[in-house]
């Protein structure tokens, strides 16, 4: 079983930058791909970033060049570091982790357990 506990969302301006955290329960961490997704108000929960167990990263096209997504094993946390932050931007974001092999998973139904989620608001 691996606990997620998500941190860091908040109220920014447009423009602005958050970092969120995703703290991990459990001893093997390191072996799971770590993945970012979020959900507007009447939206499906859509993805947002995911990175393995190297350290290799995934973003979906519209947070690319503005979200990093990165990994901290001794930690058991995974992080996602948002810049120049729109409107659109505006969701609750959630941390996901799973025990897969192969390529980074952007879907849902991959990832085994998940957090609760952190409300992330950016105001124009």
């Amino acid at each position: 079983q691996v606990q997620l506990v998500e941190s860091g969302g908040g109220l920014v301006q447009a423009g602005g930058s958050l970092r969120l955290s995703c703290k991990a329960s459990g001893r093997t961490f390191s072996y799971y791909t770590m993945g970012w997704f979020r959900q507007a108000p009447g939206k499906e929960r859509e993805f947002v970033a995911a990175i393995g167990w190297s350290g290799r990263p995934d973003y979906a096209d519209s947070v690319k060049g503005r979200f990093t997504i990165s990994r901290n094993n001794a930690k058991n946390t995974a992080y996602l570091e948002m810049n120049t932050l729109r409107p659109e931007d505006t969701a609750i974001y959630f941390c996901a982790a799973g025990a897969i092999v192969g390529p980074l998973p952007t879907k849902t139904d991959e990832y085994n357990y998940w957090g609760q989620g952190t409300q992330v608001t950016v105001s124009s």
